[in-house]
């Protein structure tokens, strides 16, 4: 395993935090590539900020290191608790279209998880459905969005709301022509 690398890094600078933990936990581009069942090239691309990773794959990456996407996103040395935060203050951790802003900055050792979601047009987590560990559920505020959980697909409204074992491979997708908002929680953290 190769010496941590000390690097001063903004939160929202996926590519660098992607080639920091692959650098740490000892991995080339296509090994990691391999694992997570990706391409070299798009390792490389996300690497250098070239194209943001979906959802999807950014958790594909992050399963290879067993890191959580609030380990991902949160400084080494977290701030103090504390119970509200600014809309400035939320942690974005989407791309490709769909904005996920995490409530709190560390989420280590913490049972929920909380997300103010936002689907551009056409934008979904993944290509494919994929699963994790946990449960998850939301409300959703403005907009449509089509929901599938396992073999079942539907599409949800203002006011409608979800409600499924994680486990379950699952995939979020705006089909509407406006943009759709979710306010949104999940246990464990991933």
């Amino acid at each position: 395993m190769k010496k941590k690398t000390e690097t001063s890094l903004n939160a929202l600078d996926v590519g660098a935090r992607i080639r920091q933990f692959r650098e740490t936990f000892g991995y080339s581009q296509r090994e990691l590539a391999k694992q997570a069942g990706m391409t070299h090239g798009a390792i490389s691309q996300a690497e250098r900020n070239n194209a943001s990773p979906s959802v999807g794959s950014l958790r594909k990456i992050l399963d290879v290191f067993s890191v959580t996407f609030s380990e991902f996103f949160s400084e080494e040395s977290p701030a103090r608790e504390r119970p509200f935060f600014s809309s400035e203050e939320l942690v974005e951790v989407g791309g490709n279209g769909v904005s996920l802003k995490q409530v709190g900055t560390n989420l280590k050792g913490k049972p929920l998880q909380l997300f103010y979601e936002h689907y551009k047009p056409g934008a979904a987590t993944a290509v494919e459905p994929y699963g994790h560990a946990g449960d998850e559920g939301g409300v959703v505020i403005k907009g449509r969005v089509e929901l599938t959980v396992g073999g079942e697909t539907r599409v949800l409204g203002p006011g409608d709301a979800y409600l499924f074992e994680s486990r379950i491979p699952h995939r979020f997708k705006n089909p509407g022509p406006d943009e759709c908002v979710i306010v949104s929680a999940m246990t464990p953290p991933i």
